[in-house]
């Protein structure tokens, strides 16, 4: 089977080095990387169909032609540019947009840009009035993108130190064969293996890591455990943008691999799903 790669380096490196930066190099993205960018948010498709539009917005800029104060509370410094994305409110928009921006955090790694996800708290922001946010859309996310600096602050080890691979649920507590009784092994994944394990090194709101997945024969089921009271705490449900991510890592993945297949949302409906979980969408292989 032919490969499908996107990007000009195998993703599974990508993912394993990319890395959230919170601190970076004042100077602006230089033109050649601003065109790849753009010509990158143009081709983003959502897996439910949803229209993500994605733009890259320089702070200077704003505050001169908008009088926008692009601020992001002290938790980044020194970053010049944002990519400001916005998705038209549907059903299943936030895991649309999830997988969209994702997208764009591992190219603009691959092509040695610093970026971090933001999210929860731009429901009527400055970055809203900068990119013309529209009644029909949501943003529920940004992320900084620059030139990564090599001073890191308090924060920055803080936080990474909190993300680190260590804390990461291992498989037995995130993928299952068949049915949530049963386990799946590294082995019993065959040829999902590298996917499955790309998607639990993929970043989340909070480091909850709230999916969960069942493997059944030609299909892999994809369910979002819900943290209790979570999604009350901010504008919106950040762990279904966690689903998106993780769909994105997933996919990549298995088409790079020549893994063949489409998501398509048909439950299985004799598996029996704990406490505050729900079905999102399967993997279907061969189609």
């Amino acid at each position: 089977m032919l490969k499908e790669q996107l990007f000009a380096k195998p993703i599974t490196e990508i993912i394993k080095k990319r890395l959230s930066v919170r601190s970076y190099l004042s100077q602006p993205l230089s033109p050649e990387m601003k065109e790849a960018l753009s010509r990158f948010f143009s081709i983003l498709r959502g897996p439910f169909g949803g229209t993500v539009r994605v733009e890259l917005i320089e702070r200077d800029l704003a505050l001169k032609e908008l009088n926008a104060k692009l601020g992001t509370y002290g938790v980044i410094s020194g970053a010049s540019t944002y990519a400001v994305a916005v998705v038209e409110k549907a059903d299943r928009d936030l895991e649309d947009f999830g997988y969209c921006l994702e997208k764009v955090i591992l190219y603009a790694a691959s092509i040695g840009l610093g970026t971090c996800w933001l999210g929860g708290t731009f429901k009527k922001s400055e970055f809203a009035k900068a990119i013309g946010q529209e009644d029909h859309e949501i943003l529920p996310c940004i992320t900084p993108i620059g030139y990564p600096s090599s001073r890191k602050s308090l924060i920055d080890f803080a936080m990474r130190y909190a993300a680190g691979s260590k804390n990461r649920k291992s498989w037995n507590e995130l993928f299952f064969n068949g049915d949530f009784s049963h386990g799946l092994s590294e082995p019993e994944a065959g040829i999902y293996k590298t996917p499955l394990e790309m998607l639990r090194l993929a970043p989340s709101a909070s480091n909850k890591q709230p999916w969960r997945i069942v493997k059944g024969t030609n299909q892999t089921h994809f369910y979002l455990q819900h943290t209790k009271g979570y999604a009350k705490m901010l504008a919106y449900d950040l762990q279904r943008v966690d689903m998106g991510i993780a769909m994105c890592h997933f996919e990549l993945t298995a088409k790079e691999l020549g893994i063949i297949g489409k998501w398509h949302i048909s439950a299985p409906g004799n598996i029996s799903t704990p406490q505050d979980t729900e079905y999102i969408v399967s993997w279907v292989e061969g189609i």
